[in-house]
């Protein structure tokens, strides 16, 4: 129920997960999947013609990382989400640098905020994926939690 969602979680930030490595494979299957026809995403050549070190990732790619990040807020048992009730309702990306095949991703989540409406929770979480010390994506997502029908 998403009254049982412990609002004291707001502003935790959760230890960083990973490292993901990003394969060449993963990114054209990943392109493949959302019809993204870009060379750049399966071509070598054509990233480095680009200015890229290798392949590059289609934008939306980051979610694939920043949802293993977001498991450990989601599975915490303290944090009252019944993850049978959720259901995907926003997802936002800023890039600082295309996801490259190659990387060593590491991601820092923190639940910024969670707003009652309805009966429901509407809960928005900040991924900050980097490699090493470099900034690559934030990824904001907001998961609604539904209310039960009591």
């Amino acid at each position: 129920m998403s009254e049982g969602v412990n609002q004291d979680f707001v502003g935790r930030t959760y230890p960083p997960s990973g490292p993901y490595a990003v394969s060449a494979a993963e990114i054209a299957a990943f392109a493949d999947a959302v019809g993204a026809d870009d060379p750049v995403h399966r071509d070598a050549e054509v990233a480095r013609a680009a200015g890229h070190a290798d392949v590059i990732a289609p934008p939306t790619f980051a979610v694939t990382i920043a949802q293993q990040c977001d498991r450990a807020y989601v599975m915490d048992p303290e944090s009252g989400i019944d993850y049978s009730r959720v259901v995907h309702g926003e997802q936002r990306f800023v890039h600082h640098r295309p996801i490259t095949a190659g990387d060593e991703l590491t991601g820092e989540l923190t639940v910024d905020s969670i707003r009652m409406a309805g009966g429901h929770a509407m809960i928005t979480t900040r991924t900050e994926l980097t490699a090493g010390a470099e900034p690559v994506c934030t990824s904001t997502s907001t998961i609604v939690v539904r209310g039960g029908e009591d």
